[in-house]
C-alpha cells in the first residue's frame, strides 16, 4: 500500500495551522519505564487530540517469540483506530512528547498500509497555548483492517544476515553494551549501525536540517533508504528513522519489528559489543 507515500511524514504547527479541520491529532505517549501515557493525555493535551493506547492498538502480546512490542493483529490496530473515530480517509498527525520518536510508530504503521499520516514536528513542546483535560470525542471511525506488507519488514533470519545494512536506533550505551535494564543480554547485532533516532533532533526536540541528517546517517555508510533494515529495542523508536530517510528522499526500508528483544532472546544467535 503505497497511495499516500508522496504524503510527508513529518510537519510542524504552520502546517497544521494552515490544514485546520483537515486532520486528525493523536496523542501517543508512551513511556518505557510503565507510566501511563493515558495519565499524561489526561492531564493535558493539545487541544482536540485522541488518546491511541501504544500496547492495547499498536503493539501484539509480547512472547520471547516475538519481542516487547509486536505488531498487532490488523484487526485490532484497525478497531483501536475505529475506536478513536479514525476513518480510512483521515490524515492522521500524531505526536508525544519525546520528538516524535513514540508517535513514529502509529505513523509507520498507518503509513505501511497506505494512509496519510505524519510526525507533529517538535510534538508537546512546540505548541505553546492552552491545553486541553477533557478528552476529545469522535463519532465511530470506519477504518478497515489490512494486512502488514512483508516488503517493508524483515523477520530475525534476515536482520541476522548480512543482505543490508541493519541500524540500531538505540541510545550509544545500550547499543555497545554498556547498559541495558530491559533485555537479557547486553550489546547488539553483529555488524549493525547504530544511528540513535534521539540524535535526529535537536535540543528543542525538533528535527534536524536535513543536510545534518544526511551527514549523520552518512557516517553510518547508509546512502539509502531502501537498503535499510532498522530495528531498536522492540519496533518502537526504530520507526523514527525508517520516517527520517523517507523525509530526506532516499527511499522506505525494512522495519524488524522483534528488534533487540527479540535477537538477544535468541541464545543461539551472536552478539557483538563496541
Amino acid at each position: 500500500m503505497t497511495e499516500h507515500s508522496d504524503f510527508p511524514p513529518f510537519v510542524d504547527l504552520d502546517w497544521c495551522g494552515s490544514h485546520s479541520g483537515e486532520f486528525v491529532l493523536a496523542d501517543t505517549r508512551w513511556y518505557l519505564d510503565g507510566s501511563s501515557g493515558r495519565d499524561a493525555y489526561n492531564a493535558g493535551h493539545l487541544p482536540g487530540a485522541v488518546f491511541i493506547d501504544l500496547d492495547r492498538w499498536l503493539s501484539g502480546p509480547a512472547s520471547e517469540e516475538a519481542g516487547r512490542n509486536p505488531l498487532p493483529d490488523p484487526e485490532v490496530f484497525a478497531r483501536g483506530m475505529r475506536e478513536a473515530g479514525i476513518n480510512n480517509a483521515d490524515t492522521i498527525i500524531a505526536y508525544d512528547d519525546a520528538g516524535g520518536v513514540i508517535a513514529a510508530r502509529l505513523v509507520w504503521m498507518l503509513r505501511a498500509t497506505g494512509r496519510r499520516a505524519a510526525i507533529l514536528d517538535g510534538g508537546m513542546a512546540s505548541y505553546f497555548g492552552e491545553l486541553e483535560c477533557q478528552p476529545s470525542s469522535r463519532p465511530q471511525g470506519d477504518l478497515g483492517a489490512r494486512a502488514w506488507p512483508e516488503s517493508l519488514l524483515a523477520d530475525i533470519s534476515e536482520a541476522s544476515s548480512a543482505g543490508r545494512t541493519v541500524v540500531d536506533a538505540r541510545n550509544r550505551d545500550r547499543f555497545d553494551g554498556s547498559q541495558d535494564p530491559i533485555d537479557p543480554r547486553p550489546g547488539h547485532i553483529p555488524g549493525a549501525v547504530n544511528v540513535p533516532c534521539r540524535e535526529n533532533l535537536d535540543p528543542s526536540g525538533r528535527l534536524l536540517p536535513a543536510a545534518q541528517l544526511w551527514e549523520k546517517f552518512g557516517r553510518a555508510g547508509i546512502r539509502s533508504g531502501g537498503d535499510v533494515i532498522s530495528y531498536c529495542g522492540s519496533g518502537v523508536t526504530a520507526c523514527h528513522n525508517l520516517l527520517v530517510l523517507e523525509f530526506l528522499g532516499a527511499g522506505r526500508g525494512k522495519l524488524f519489528v522483534g528488534g533487540w528483544s527479540q535477537y538477544a532472546r535468541a541464545l543461539n544467535l551472536p552478539v557483538e559489543t563496541a
